[in-house]
């Protein structure tokens, strides 16, 4: 993994001792917890990886998360709180632990607001793990105003539309648009596309009803009440509306997808229509091992991520440390999760990059965050990167998994998704004009 930014002569001493953790030099590893030794093109390792406990004065770092009936996305924080302490078991920033501060919301815009302001008001200096359903709706001017940049897991738009939120993610309309793509190219004459009756739905379909118009396929979309009371009813709803050889498009959570896709397999529906798909949450070993070998190859999952068996360095590490702090996960190895780890990665990558003895501001933190250009790990397709821009959608490119036997497996390689979506043909060309 590298971490690349223009460096001050007077920081470059510091600098090239982050470097060395950033991006991978070093070989044999040392003796020590989970996450120590030094980093290298085959081994990650948790910040300075020295095994030494941080004791020095915190360094605040907030996130708001949706947690509520039918809606849970705390994986994400949670993972980031693992990393988090894995950094600072293996000496922190230089000497400073991180002290990570998780806030649960319940889709109202005042308690989010609120939230927000107590963030603040305890310090924090970055806003990381950030998962809602309308936090980035609600705050993002309050961020924009008080300078932080904000990384995150983007559900609403305007965690793609602005300047100051950038996602480790595509989010939900991207990621469907995926799910789409992949359906199309099994040759479909209908899309049905179902999602959760949540803040955004209609943003969400936006884009597939882009892509299925620009391919001429009439394409449907629908909603459900979650959490599901009745799911045979809603597969065989979609099942009906697709017709034989159509696809269905699922955006769901994974217990949620898992009930609709269990309760088709029991209606022996999974071959009623030529193609099933997901957006990326579905992307977890919880839905693989819930459904049985009749899906077997039969589901498309879009995923924005890399598989959470993959072998390179940053995914070993990932589960390394879920096995070691064993966080609240509950859908334990997938996209969630990922995206967490993911987020925390940036975070310490940026926070190490500014020399050693540095005031932790929130001007000194964001600066360093939004400095952050080509990010390599083998979790995403390509680098990510943060930048200044009106918007920001870094992940872009990703890929197709299926289920096999209880786990995911790759069924497409990374992809470009398509840029019929115009905020996808506007990122492209931001990313032409600043190189990335």
């Amino acid at each position: 993994m590298t971490f690349r930014r223009a460096l001050t002569a007077t920081a470059l001493a510091a600098a090239l001792v982050a470097a060395a953790v950033v991006t991978g030099a070093g070989s044999a590893p040392a003796a020590g917890p989970v996450g120590s030794g030094t980093a290298s093109a085959t081994k990650s390792v948790c910040g300075l990886g020295n095994g030494k406990k941080a004791t020095g004065s915190p360094i605040k770092i907030g996130a708001i998360a949706t947690k509520q009936a039918g809606t849970d996305f705390t994986d994400i924080p949670n993972m980031a709180n693992a990393y988090f302490k894995c950094v600072n078991a293996n000496g922190g920033i230089y000497g400073h632990k991180i002290q990570y501060s998780i806030q649960t919301e319940q889709t109202d815009p005042a308690q989010i607001a609120a939230l927000a302001k107590k963030l603040v008001g305890s310090g924090v200096v970055a806003i990381v793990g950030n998962t809602s359903l309308i936090e980035c709706s609600v705050d993002h001017k309050y961020w924009e105003k008080l300078g932080y940049y904000v990384i995150d897991s983007g559900i609403a738009p305007e965690c793609y539309s602005t300047s100051h939120s950038a996602a480790v993610n595509m989010g939900p309309r991207y990621s469907s648009d995926g799910a789409a793509q992949y359906v199309i190219s099994q040759k479909v004459d209908k899309i049905v596309f179902d999602q959760s009756n949540v803040p955004g739905a209609g943003y969400n379909s936006g884009g597939v009803e882009l892509i299925a118009k620009a391919n001429k396929i009439p394409e449907q979309s629908l909603t459900d009440d979650v959490p599901i009371q009745d799911a045979n009813s809603v597969a065989l709803k979609l099942v009906q509306a697709a017709g034989k050889n159509g696809g269905v498009v699922l955006n769901f959570t994974p217990d949620q997808a898992a009930l609709i896709l269990q309760a088709a397999q029991k209606q022996n529906l999974e071959n009623s229509v030529k193609a099933w798909a997901c957006s990326t949450p579905c992307n977890s070993d919880f839905l693989a091992q819930s459904l049985g070998s009749a899906w077997n190859g039969k589901l498309g999952v879009n995923a924005e991520l890399n598989l959470p068996s993959a072998s390179g360095p940053d995914s070993a590490l990932y589960r390394q440390i879920i096995a070691a702090y064993k966080p609240s996960l509950a859908f334990g190895l997938g996209s969630f999760s990922q995206m967490g780890f993911v987020e925390a990665r940036v975070a310490v990558a940026a926070l190490l990059s500014l020399p050693k003895g540095s005031k932790y501001t929130v001007k000194t933190v964001n600066t360093a965050i939004v400095n952050v250009k080509n990010y390599k790990t083998d979790v995403l397709c390509k680098p990510w990167y943060y930048g200044k821009a009106p918007l920001h959608i870094p992940n872009n490119t990703d890929r197709t998994v299926t289920p096999n036997n209880g786990k995911m497996v790759v069924k497409q390689n990374c992809f470009a998704i398509s840029a019929q979506d115009p905020a996808i043909a506007k990122v492209r060309l931001i990313e032409k004009k600043q190189g990335k």
